[in-house]
């Protein structure tokens, strides 16, 4: 029987670079639908169910980013990879900020894409469990439910945490004052551990720390060179 084909939803604003990369992707078995600006591939995603997007940053009508920021919005967990003509630091980081798992620079080896590409849908496939199968927890004056994703702090709002935020201060929390290595955090969560990865999950690691900082005692150790810990100091009577 054979298996369906991964669908990757192709925005590119270059209609030769475009039917050229989506020809090649077709060719190693991906499902591609080619949107040709950000507004066209916005319509496109929210008719249809896609395994992956790759996002050129500079597009007119509506550039990469803000498309990224659409999508995240639908859906929180469909990987998404930005396809750039800029290197600039800014730029990447703005792009891990709204979620991204991946960036590639052009002109880039059609190779290095597919490669990312199985990467990141191979890490979909298998999600590892979490070590414990421990769902409440509490820190500080949070609570923190791990299967709902909600994070409350006293009678406030809850924060709907993204899957991301979520099995991160998952795991902090398993480590509650204890060191959680960097190693142990990208293997866990991002099944990989190289420079992307990297810089994505210190996005993460900061975002949960504008979260925390509402309780003064709670607070995301950076350890330089080994990890992260979370702390809960003691409240002061």
């Amino acid at each position: 029987m054979k298996l369906e084909s991964k669908k990757i939803l192709l925005v590119e604003d270059d209609p030769n670079f475009g039917s050229i990369l989506k020809e090649y992707l077709s060719i190693n078995g991906y499902d591609v639908t080619l949107a040709k600006n950000g507004i066209e591939g916005f319509e496109k995603f929210k008719k249809d169910m896609f395994d992956l997007c790759l996002l050129d940053v500079m597009m007119p009508y509506k550039d990469g980013f803000t498309l990224a920021k659409e999508i995240r919005e639908k859906n929180e967990a469909v990987p998404l990879i930005f396809i750039t003509a800029k290197t600039l630091k800014e730029d990447v980081l703005k792009g891990f900020k709204l979620g991204a798992d991946d960036y590639i620079s052009k002109p880039f080896d059609s190779e290095v894409l597919l490669a990312k590409i199985k990467s990141i849908l191979s890490r979909r496939v298998v999600q590892p469990s979490i070590e414990s199968e421990e769902i409440d927890f509490t820190i500080g004056a949070f609570e923190f439910n791990s299967k709902l994703r909600i994070l409350t702090f006293n009678d406030t709002v809850p924060i709907k945490l993204s899957p991301k935020e979520n099995q991160l201060l998952r795991l902090l929390a398993l480590h509650i004052n204890d060191l959680l290595s960097r190693e142990t955090a990208l293997n866990k969560i991002w099944q990989d551990d190289n420079y992307f990865t990297s810089r994505s999950m210190d996005v993460y690691i900061a975002k949960l720390r504008k979260y925390l900082r509402t309780d003064p005692n709670v607070e995301i150790l950076n350890i330089h060179g080994e990890g992260f810990r979370l702390v809960v100091n003691e409240a002061v009577v």
